[in-house]
């Protein structure tokens, strides 16, 4: 395909990204950690850590981490939320020459186990909060090491001791946990301390994190990202926001909310691996659910940079708190993990004078993938061009190129793409094309000046009477209404029409009605995409990151429908007449 998009590239945006920067992430971290020593990191709950805070607590850690005999390459989970733990751990990992492992923190047993199993991860720094979880998997798990952190661990002693005293014994978030053996944090730290750190030089082919899918889609797969992959995402996020960087920084340190976990691919990425690379500060939310506590971190000092998804930034907006922060300083308000719904971009223009900017991203392609331009007049609803050194392709079914304008499946090739699934040849190949494009699952549409549209996930499309039906289409039009929160659409069988639109949503009082949602739906979408079935719920089922599940809502209409069927079964046995 001809690169048609490159015409839109906003100046001074190069069409191709020099990769060879660094040979691996260990060098992007000496170098960043060294260069930006004085300057503030992280702040997290009213206290700062310098980059040579993180530099000195790294590498007491992965001399500790050595020091219990694990090799290069081996895996290190990291279950932890974002807290200052979080990069010592991360930097510690990759610079004692080991592979990330980031573990979502609210897995549940189940999903641990397969994690820690699949990526066969011999070590864990866990929060207390989720060791519970860790101790029931234990048993089948390759663990053995555990390094344990409470949240107040790096917050001095007698303010870390009262916030751990607090979470644990007042607000009652530490469920009582056996892990024999297990070293506290700072313990680590200290005999770390006294042992030789050995640096790794790892190159650029050498695996550096396991990313694991969010399962949204079936079982959580490991994403393979080379330390040449990070690098490439980090440094395409740069070329991509260059002059917004340097305007800042000509004045102040960039700034960051690091609401997104650190753990997710965005969050690792940019405000981790560009925070590094920038020396810019990162603001740590370490749960974006407690609006009033992330409120309060952030009415505390300025900043320039909120990425965030579509449910965050409607909840934030819709917040009594929201007045209580300055937001005269943002520069950038980042969309991802979701489509941005018109509603939502409409409302946060209202609330900060900002257009939001989408942009899109896998954990396969280590986040970035397309983003908007940053001075973008209106919201545009596309999720932007490719990035820089960026090819994408929209494909049929049968791998055959369409044209722009055509929905299909959208391919991209880039250095940010992943080696492939660990230990999954068989996943690999299904998304891999003979000539290096990966296949993301997503239906897109190209226009003629190179932006692309999300339409759906390919697995959420409805097909009613042979028509594609796409939820996002629905949702984005309905959360338009005035009284709704917001909504999801999932398919439903149907013996007429093969399926049909089911249609959940939360309202904003009480007073929505069903006939009141039929009657706008007839107004704004075609026959066949109108919902047969309305439901009113309190909540949608939720990533951590605040992405709708919509495979958690078929499985329990399934089993719903199923539970239904095997009472209806029982009746007719139960009423039939006997012989």
């Amino acid at each position: 395909m001809e690169k048609i998009w490159l015409k839109q590239y906003p100046s001074g945006v190069p069409h191709t990204i020099d990769t060879s920067a660094y040979r691996s992430l260990v060098e992007l971290l000496d170098e960043g950690l060294e260069r930006h020593a004085r300057l503030p990191a992280y702040r997290f709950m009213g206290r700062a850590w310098t980059f040579a805070d993180i530099a000195v607590a790294s590498r007491y850690l992965g001399a500790y981490l050595q020091g219990l005999g694990l090799q290069p390459g081996d895996r290190v989970a990291v279950m932890l939320p974002n807290v200052p733990q979080y990069p010592v751990a991360v930097a510690a990992i990759l610079r004692a020459g080991f592979v990330v492992v980031n573990v979502n923190p609210l897995y549940t047993p189940r999903e641990l186990a397969h994690q820690l199993q699949d990526s066969g991860s011999q070590a864990i720094v866990i929060l207390e909060n989720f060791a519970h979880t860790l101790q029931e998997v234990l048993p089948s798990a390759p663990v053995r090491h555990i390094v344990t952190t409470g949240l107040g661990d790096r917050l001095g002693a007698v303010k870390g001791t009262l916030v751990n005293q607090v979470v644990r014994h007042l607000r009652k978030l530490v469920p009582a946990y056996e892990l024999p053996g297990a070293v506290p944090f700072n313990k680590a730290l200290s005999l770390g301390s006294r042992r030789v750190f050995k640096p790794d030089a790892p190159g650029p082919d050498d695996l550096a994190v396991l990313q694991y899918t969010g399962g949204t889609t079936g079982v959580s797969k490991g994403a393979m990202l080379l330390h040449r992959n990070v690098i490439a995402a980090m440094l395409l996020s740069q070329a991509w926001n260059d002059n917004l960087f340097k305007q800042v920084s000509q004045r102040e340190q960039f700034t960051f909310v690091a609401a997104l976990p650190l753990y997710h691919i965005f969050g690792f990425s940019v405000n981790l691996m560009l925070g590094l690379r920038l020396g810019a500060c990162n603001i740590l939310i370490p749960n974006p659910r407690d609006l009033p506590a992330m409120f309060k971190e952030l009415a505390r000092q300025r900043f320039h940079s909120f990425p965030g998804v579509n449910t965050l930034f409607a909840a934030m907006a819709r917040h009594p708190d929201f007045n209580s922060v300055d937001w005269s300083a943002l520069r950038q308000s980042v969309g991802g993990g979701m489509a941005v719904q018109q509603a939502t971009a409409k409302l946060w223009r209202e609330r900060t004078g900002l257009i939001i900017c989408e942009g899109y991203g896998l954990s396969e392609t280590t986040a970035g993938v397309t983003c908007n331009p940053g001075q973008q007049p209106t919201f545009t609803g596309t999720i932007g061009l490719p990035l820089p050194s960026t090819e994408v392709q929209i494909l049929d079914d049968a791998g055959r190129e369409l044209p722009t304008g055509v929905a299909g499946e959208l391919a991209v090739r880039g250095p940010q793409v992943m080696a492939g699934y660990w230990q999954r040849p068989d996943e690999t190949a299904k998304v891999m094309t003979a000539d290096g494009f990966m296949r993301t699952g997503d239906i897109c549409v190209m226009d003629e000046r190179g932006y692309i549209k999300l339409i759906d996930r390919k697995k959420d499309m409805i097909k009613v009477s042979g028509f594609n039906v796409y939820p996002n289409e629905i949702e984005d039009l309905v959360s338009l209404m005035p009284g709704v929160r917001e909504c999801a659409a999932i398919g439903m069988p149907d013996e007429h029409s093969g399926e049909a639109v089911k249609l959940y949503i939360v309202p904003e009082q009480p007073g929505l009605t069903e006939q009141a949602v039929r009657e706008y739906c007839a107004q704004v979408l075609t026959g066949y995409k109108r919902p047969r079935v309305i439901v009113f719920t309190q909540d949608l089922p939720k990533t951590p990151i605040g992405k709708v599940l919509r495979r958690a809502l078929r499985e329990t209409d399934s089993a719903t429908g199923e539970a239904a069927a095997s009472a209806q079964a029982a009746r007719e046995v139960t009423e039939a007449p006997s012989a």
